[in-house]
């Protein structure tokens, strides 16, 4: 069976383009939303998915009304392969039941693949490239060694408050229990 799925991005479009065109491929019944590609709830998706019955396919009219990026795209197409459904787009004419549908949809995985690990190698290639310029990745520090001096010397004396050390060195109590703490100094 063939079961069509339409999405739209806001109120002001229309679902009959693609309406028509499911039904005219053959969709018994069809299902709707009306939200962004990029929201990863979609209930008319989650819908269809459940109506599905093995052996049934997944259409729509084209590839970006089932998702905005390739990644997203191979995992509804993951889990449509996981309750053993087909997955068909009308426009880009991919079937997933067929062998050539199969090999277009891995050279997808492929390619998607191929982008993360370049984006990771990039990366690292950055990250290396500024430790060798001294540069070290995070967020700064919040106490240098002088202020954790200072803030011990202060928390050693009983006279002052944890809310006044705070506020002469200028941060939150969880950082000063935090820089105490790696300073092996007591509470």
């Amino acid at each position: 069976m063939l079961i069509g799925y339409a999405r739209i991005s806001t109120q002001d479009q229309n679902l009959h383009l693609q309406n028509d065109a499911l039904q005219k491929a053959g969709c018994e019944k069809i299902f709707h939303d009306i939200a962004s590609g990029a929201k990863s709830e979609r209930q008319g998706l989650t819908e269809a998915i459940n109506f599905c019955r093995s052996g049934d396919t997944l259409v729509v009219w084209k590839l970006d009304r089932l998702g905005r990026s390739i990644r997203n795209l191979i995992d509804v197409i993951n889990l449509l392969h996981q309750h053993k459904l087909g997955f068909k787009s009308l426009q880009e004419n991919i079937d997933t039941t067929t062998s050539g549908g199969k090999l277009v949809f891995h050279i997808f995985s492929a390619l998607a693949e191929f982008e993360r690990d370049i984006i990771r190698e990039r990366t690292k290639a950055g990250l290396t490239a500024a430790r060798a310029r001294g540069r070290i990745g995070g967020r700064p520090r919040a106490m240098d060694n002088k202020k954790i001096s200072m803030a011990k010397t202060l928390h050693q004396d009983n006279n002052n408050s944890i809310a006044d050390i705070c506020k002469t060195i200028g941060i939150k109590k969880t950082t000063l229990y935090k820089y105490l703490k790696l300073a092996g100094a007591k509470k």
